[in-house]
């Protein structure tokens, strides 16, 4: 007769047999999966004969790397020392590796000579509370808190500009500085290009810009070179001296605080919520600084690509005008209210930051597990970048690649097309966490492109933007030329800001 314990028995054998089935079924997929990637090849590499690897030139070097994407695919294999580092030169591939894998590419590599010699170990991709902290801050309810300013700010630019044409970049800088310093310190006081935090933030900046570059320090491929004294004092110089003038701002931040005085800003979300966060006062303040520095490197070049992209191209610019013109008229700035009304002027944007990126090498992430594409194989650990250059020129995805046609980006219907993503803020989960701020997504602010300015232009070099700022040249020489009496045009900025 069957007895109550044979059942629980029986009940128990099954179980413990389905759970044997899903275990062997587990390790022949993972059998499988193993000899499917061991057939696999990493992606080919040009050849070099460089103990150090392969050449980079420091000027233009994104386009050497364009080169060898034309020649050997959509997947390039480099060498930096012992290194190696997977370059990623294609639309569909960086789609299918940075993208949809991106959960295993969340890593980011050793910064030897950038992150630890010249940030002191302080680079936000080092302080994994702080990244945390900047993307629930300018996550885009919170961003939006500093439209206001952010309008007042450009209404301010656009003035400048009318006052003293020539040194428009001065004025894109001033801009950034003002807006970078409320983001991060809640100032709300006039800054100014010529202000010292803010030259020595941008001495910061272009180092910083410098160092990323491969190869440019051997430290990068021989990291015991670190622990001499003697070896990269250019970094660690830069290093002290950025810190000190972080500690400086927070500091400052510290005693408005304290006096009811701190409007919003990054820097008092991270002080307000220190017993919570668990970071140390100078991780926090270099995370304040780095936001700084970041937001007014990126904000000063794409604001100054953005207004030679409309003087190298008059008839382009003209179409957005028009659209301005029809949508909100002449008779006040547009608002971030009117963006998804101005689907030309965000498509200028897009293809001027397309047309020439901020940072055309891209920024590094690393492999946390094996990630496999078509024929490739990428293996755990390996460094892996997307090069914004050579993916921008991709024929496929952007026929004509050289030519500069907004109407890319828009659909049969002039709508901005969503099946086009637009990589300049980076990949995956590691996207640049003050993108809702940034320039791309604030499309319709008045500085994306001069509701009623024209450009004129004689273009000295129309890649220059791409290697950094320019504290004592200006690569192109613009025409502000108003197209409704300078007059009006003036009343119309000094008018206090309407609420959005």
């Amino acid at each position: 007769m069957l007895q109550l314990t044979d059942l629980q028995f029986s009940s128990h054998a099954q179980v413990f047999v389905a759970a044997t089935c899903l275990g062997v079924t587990a390790l022949i997929y993972r059998a499988y999966l193993a000899s499917t990637e061991s057939n696999l090849s990493c992606p080919p590499s040009p050849l070099t004969w460089r103990l150090r690897g392969h050449l980079i030139p420091p000027r233009n070097g994104f386009m050497t790397v364009e080169s060898w994407i034309e020649e050997y695919g959509p997947l390039i294999t480099l060498r930096e020392g012992i290194e190696k580092h997977v370059v990623i030169g294609r639309y569909k591939a960086a789609v299918e590796i940075m993208e949809k894998h991106g959960a295993s590419l969340v890593d980011r590599p050793r910064f030897i000579a950038a992150g630890e010699l010249l940030c002191g170990g302080m680079l936000i991709p080092f302080i994994r509370a702080g990244e945390r902290a900047i993307h629930t801050h300018l996550q885009p309810k919170v961003a939006e808190a500093y439209q206001p300013l952010q309008i007042s700010y450009a209404k301010n630019t656009v003035i400048s500009i009318l006052n003293d044409p020539h040194n428009f970049q001065d004025h894109a800088r001033t801009y950034a500085a003002a807006t970078s310093m409320k983001v991060a310190y809640g100032k709300t006081t006039p800054t100014s290009a010529t202000d010292p935090e803010v030259k020595r933030v941008a001495k910061f900046a272009d180092k910083f810009r410098t160092v990323l570059h491969p190869g440019a320090y051997l430290v990068d491929s021989i990291p015991w070179l670190k622990y001499l004294p003697w070896y990269a004092r250019d970094l660690r110089d830069g290093c002290r001296d950025s810190q000190e003038l972080f500690i400086e701002l927070f500091d400052r931040l510290k005693q408005e605080i304290g006096g009811d005085e701190a409007g919003p800003s990054l820097g008092r979300y991270l002080w307000e919520k220190r017993s919570s966060n668990e970071m140390p006062e100078l991780e926090m303040a270099c995370l304040a600084g780095t936001v700084f520095a970041a937001g007014y490197d990126t904000t000063t070049l794409a604001i100054c690509t953005i207004l030679m992209a409309a003087a190298c191209f008059p008839e382009e610019q003209r179409k957005v005008h028009e659209e301005l013109d029809a949508v909100i008229g002449i008779n006040r700035v547009p608002a971030f209210t009117d963006k998804k009304s101005l689907p030309r002027l965000r498509a200028f944007v897009s293809e001027a930051l397309r047309w020439r990126p901020l940072i055309p090498m891209g920024l590094p992430h690393r492999t946390t597990q094996v990630v496999a594409f078509e024929n490739y194989r990428i293996p755990a650990g390996t460094t892996v970048s997307g090069n914004h250059w050579a993916i921008s020129r991709d024929p496929d995805v952007f026929p004509d690649p050289n030519a500069f046609k907004p109407d890319r980006w828009l659909d049969a219907e002039g709508r901005m097309r969503d099946d086009l993503k637009f990589f300049g803020f980076g990949f995956g989960r590691r996207v640049c966490p003050g993108q809702h701020l940034g320039v791309h997504k604030r499309g319709s602010r008045p500085l994306g492109l001069p509701a009623h300015v024209e450009n004129r232009t004689k273009p000295l070099d129309d890649m220059a933007f791409m290697h950094g700022n320019f504290a004592n040249e200006q690569p192109c020489t613009i025409d502000f030329q108003t197209r409704i009496p300078e007059a009006e045009l003036r009343r119309m900025m000094e008018r206090d800001v309407e609420d959005i």
